[in-house]
């Protein structure tokens, strides 16, 4: 029986093939989709790769960050919780002497919350579908994505973002909606609203008829 394998699209590895294992919930993001969300990460970030940082979060075949790899990205962190796709995917980053490759063993939402280091530029979400990942990750995902940082998604149906993340682009192949989105950081927001405050404290402006006051002098000490 012939094995099943997809292809590293473009970049240093192309043609590269990536065995594809059978385990419940692996659905390898197909070579156009790949080729279309890098096309447009090459248009958004004007062909430049060298100094992006990847978190492919749901790496399974690691057909997304190999691809990211093969681009020039100077760093990608790999997560997998399967013990046989995570061995396919440590032999293929020594085939191909991927030392910008880093492979993370373990689940998803354990590992967002262990990192804690340099922001990233480019996070990949392609979850298994019908298990309600995303509901679990959107309040987690600002926490390792820069201001500005991007993040794809692959899901069952259209996402609908929280208001701190922006659709760029979007499209579906088959049963497989994919999407690219901008982080724009709440903090923008919650700026823009203390500085108005600040304006009505001075004006001696009300909320709702109760005097307005600096967050500290209504605070208690612990």
């Amino acid at each position: 029986m012939k094995k099943h394998v997809v292809r590293i699209v473009g970049g240093d590895y192309r043609r590269t093939p990536i065995p594809v294992i059978d385990a419940e919930g692996l659905r390898p993001t197909p070579d156009r989709v790949r080729e279309t969300l890098f096309n447009w990460l090459h248009h958004l970030w004007a062909g430049d790769f060298s100094q992006k940082r990847v978190l492919d979060l749901f790496a399974g075949t690691g057909a997304l960050g190999f691809e990211a790899a093969s681009r020039g990205v100077a760093h990608v962190q790999m997560v997998e919780n399967n013990p046989q796709a995570i061995a396919l995917l440590r032999s293929l980053r020594t085939r191909l002497k991927a030392d910008h490759v880093r492979i993370h063993a373990g689940n998803a939402l354990v590992v967002l919350d262990r990192l804690n280091d340099t922001p990233f530029d480019l996070i990949m979400v392609d979850p298994p579908f019908d298990q309600g990942w995303l509901e679990r990750l959107w309040a987690k995902l600002p926490l390792v994505l820069r201001q500005d940082g991007l993040l794809y998604i692959e899901s069952e149906a259209p996402v609908l973002p929280p208001e701190s993340f922006e659709i760029l682009r979007q499209s579906r192949a088959g049963h497989v909606h994919f999407h690219l989105l901008r982080f724009a950081a709440l903090q923008k927001t919650v700026n823009n609203r203390d500085i108005s405050e600040n304006n009505k404290l001075k004006r001696g402006d009300t909320q709702e008829g109760v005097p307005f006051t600096t967050p500290f002098e209504n605070s208690e000490s612990a």
